[in-house]
């Protein structure tokens, strides 16, 4: 009998890489794995597809070398720029690429005395108002780029949509349509399509993808990513440890918020909130056990959620518990929820065990 699990298909993983390969023929691929690769262990996920990837997106210089300490020789990029200007030297001997965004990074480029110039991104902001340059900045900060000894002469672009998954909008068209027009007489590879980008937006595909969260076969909507042609790397199990007859009107859990409405069997399975799986998760959202949904109910407790089984129900302790998967797409989940798939996979904490398949 196993506590909560996550199982990780590195057949899945790699089909996943094929599929978006065949969506952007022609763009070379980045392959994000920020926040420990979406939860599903970066070293095991970057050593599993180097060979079919360009490069490799993270969130955080640290993150970047824990790649390189695994012997990661491809291009790497800082997703969003280096903090410090203390950074500056360990991303030049480390070979990282890095994205400037802001005025204070330019100055620390331009003031930093390094061994090698470094590989630089320009973000430009198109209308996510996040991170990037304004559109009436970009001249003047490509043109002090070129002119700083520290940066290599290949000055990249980057850009992010807002609002990819909302295939009824205008607005990406609207920024994609600035990002092309801001650095046409630019020379520069470009990239501005992550997940969404990817599927729903082929003219976004430009000279660089970045996928995430498609790369782990989870759509960035709450339509399973199946119908994409994609499989879920991560499977969230755990085990029943224990089946209990329960009587009509009687609560289960804290605070009695479920009350029976018949006699039937409650089963206890070992994941809770400690484990990182929402303790708000409403009674109703389903689990799968012994090749049916049966749902929740009760409250979620740090280390323990109950089930309704069934009056009639075979279900004996020890038999394994799938919270999300294959069988469940966690994008139902995410839809049943409220709580994002991107959240519901990076919360699962040290706790839960990993479990690498295939």
């Amino acid at each position: 009998m196993k506590p909560a699990t996550v199982k990780i298909s590195s057949v899945a993983l790699k089909h996943n890489i094929q599929k978006i390969k065949q969506k952007a023929p022609h763009s070379k691929l980045i392959a994000v794995v920020k926040a420990n690769a979406y939860g599903h262990g970066v070293e095991f996920v970057a050593r599993a597809v180097e060979e079919n990837v360009d490069g490799f997106g993270v969130a955080r210089l640290e993150e970047a070398l824990t790649l390189r300490s695994q012997g990661i020789i491809k291009p790497i990029l800082l997703l969003e720029g280096f903090f410090s200007a203390t950074d500056l030297p360990i991303i030049a001997v480390n070979n990282i690429q890095t994205v400037v965004h802001n005025q204070p990074q330019l100055d620390a480029l331009q003031q930093a005395n390094l061994p090698n110039p470094i590989k630089v991104w320009l973000k430009i902001d198109t209308g996510m108002h996040r991170l990037g340059v304004h559109l009436d900045e970009v001249d003047d900060f490509y043109h002090q780029l070129q002119q700083c000894p520290n940066v290599q002469p290949q000055i990249g672009f980057v850009s992010h949509f807002s609002r990819a998954d909302e295939l009824d909008s205008d607005y990406t068209e609207l920024q994609l349509q600035r990002f092309l027009q801001t650095t046409n007489n630019k020379q520069g590879e470009r990239t501005i399509a992550a997940s969404g980008g990817i599927l729903f937006w082929p003219q976004s595909h430009l000279d660089w993808i970045r996928p995430g969260i498609i790369m782990y076969g989870v759509s960035p909507t709450n339509t399973p990513a199946e119908i994409y042609g994609l499989k879920p790397v991560m499977t969230l199990t755990s085990s029943l440890i224990a089946v209990r007859t329960h009587q009509a009107g009687e609560p289960v859990g804290y605070g009695g918020i479920w009350v029976s409405e018949k006699d039937t069997k409650i089963g206890v399975v070992a994941i809770g909130y400690g484990d990182g799986y929402p303790r708000n998760i409403p009674v109703g959202t389903p689990v799968f056990i012994n090749g049916r949904r049966v749902p929740i109910v009760g409250r979620v407790s740090m280390d323990m959620v109950t089930v309704d089984l069934g009056a009639d129900c075979q279900d004996q302790v020890g038999d394994e518990v799938i919270l999300w998967g294959r069988e469940l797409p966690i994008e139902e989940i995410a839809g049943m929820t409220g709580i994002l798939s991107y959240e519901l996979m990076t919360k699962l904490t040290p706790r839960v065990l990993t479990e690498y398949v295939d």
